[in-house]
């Protein structure tokens, strides 16, 4: 007890006084704000011009990516494309693999040059090699530029990101990057394997899996590839679906109004709140319902 009496306190209330909680999305564990401020710190004599990032995002059955800028009223989406919009183009299954990412990507890039009326100006890569490509600069004017968005994702070599980012790249937009995660890259040689990241591109590496379900194991490729089967899409014929994808695309990738109708009467999920005659009615029913069972128990009845 006495040796307890001599023990220093390490924190004083002065410490508690003026001790402050990190924001709210970092102890959700939602944001990195040591990344982000990196990525939205923009220049002193830039004068308010917005800095703009390339954010891609990955749910169970879709992929998000949009064009953000920081302002101090909020994050402003400049533009936004989804998978489930490639439907539209053609792609109806296989929404959220390496091959959607690079539609989805190649679809924002073309989304913003043409909101911005610089797609006939800036190209990209009509057709994908697998190469690694930067656009470069037009007399006129310089290209559109984005910082690469990836959140709290682990960046490893072939992650589905970089499939976004290849089609951004593709589509025309300049995005600082190293071809190093790109799908293909071998550590040993230090280099892109074209080849490779094209397969992936294209959608190779979902059709060879497709053929070796097909001779190993039929049962599970009938009821893993059902939707693909159920649209008569074989392993022949990925790599034909995605070429017919990218150029519907970059035929016509303006943003259309969903033609879904707004329910008339949205569903609660709460139970509504009762006003107070409702709430007194309520009570005396309840007294009168206790006071008849209360009743009915002593003169006997059951």
């Amino acid at each position: 007890m006495i040796a307890e009496a001599f023990v220093k306190a390490q924190k004083s209330r002065a410490y508690f006084k003026r001790f402050q909680v990190k924001f709210k999305r970092r102890r959700d564990g939602k944001t990195d704000y040591r990344a982000r401020i990196r990525l939205i710190n923009q220049d002193k004599n830039k004068y308010n011009t917005p800095k703009y990032r390339f954010v891609v995002r990955f749910t169970n059955k879709d992929i998000i990516a949009q064009i953000i800028s920081a302002s101090i009223t909020g994050d402003m989406v400049m533009a936004a494309a989804y998978a489930h919009e490639l439907p539209r183009y053609g792609l109806e299954v296989g929404l959220t693999n390496y091959a959607a990412a690079y539609c989805t990507g190649l679809l924002l890039a073309r989304r913003v040059l043409k909101t911005l009326e610089m797609d006939d100006e800036y190209e990209g890569n009509v057709e994908a090699t697998g190469e690694d490509f930067s656009v470069e600069p037009t007399e006129s004017r310089r290209p559109f530029r984005a910082l690469l968005d990836v959140g709290l994702l682990r960046t490893t070599t072939g992650n589905r990101i970089f499939g976004a980012l290849k089609g951004a790249l593709d589509g025309g937009l300049d995005i600082p990057h190293s071809e190093k995660r790109f799908a293909g890259f071998k550590k040993e040689d230090k280099q892109l394997d074209a080849e490779v990241h094209r397969k992936y591109i294209y959608g190779g590496h979902v059709a060879t899996y497709m053929r070796t379900l097909m001779e190993d194991e039929p049962e599970k490729y009938q009821s893993h590839f059902s939707e693909y089967v159920k649209r008569g899409i074989d392993a022949d014929g990925i790599e034909e679906l995605y070429k017919k994808v990218h150029a519907a695309i970059r035929a016509d990738p303006t943003a259309k109004k969903s033609e879904k109708e707004q329910p008339k009467q949205h569903k609660r999920y709460n139970l509504k709140k009762l006003t107070y005659d409702e709430r007194k009615n309520k009570y005396f029913r309840k007294a009168a319902a206790l006071l008849a069972q209360d009743a009915t128990s002593k003169l006997g009845i059951f």
